[in-house]
């Protein structure tokens, strides 16, 4: 047999997606910029910090980036750069897989 070796960049692509709700946040900011509270909003059952966390993730890795703009009250978005938005085609196949393959509710 041989030896099978994964690749570095997809290996830290996948850890990367594969954490949780790193894909629900993108898909969010898919529809264009959002605040916190917006995202926040969006996907019930995640707390702020966990999203913090994420967010700051996402821009150390170049796939969202953050805005501060000099108003009072400060108004802070969060957008998807081009990097962030070249995973729209992967989650739109995600989604295509899901409606047919994964069932919803009790039935199965």
């Amino acid at each position: 047999m041989d030896d099978f070796e994964m690749c570095p960049r997809f290996e830290k692509a996948v850890d990367m997606l594969s954490k949780r709700w790193v894909a629900l946040i993108v898909f969010v900011l898919m529809k264009g910029p959002r605040r916190f509270g917006e995202i926040e909003s969006c996907l019930s059952n995640l707390s702020g910090k966990v999203l913090s966390d994420r967010l700051k993730e996402m821009e150390n890795e170049g796939i969202i980036e953050r805005t501060v703009y000099p108003e009072m009250p400060v108004r802070i978005e969060y957008s998807l750069t081009s990097k962030g938005n070249a995973l729209a085609p992967i989650l739109g196949e995600i989604g295509n897989w899901s409606t047919d393959w994964i069932e919803t509710g009790a039935s199965k």
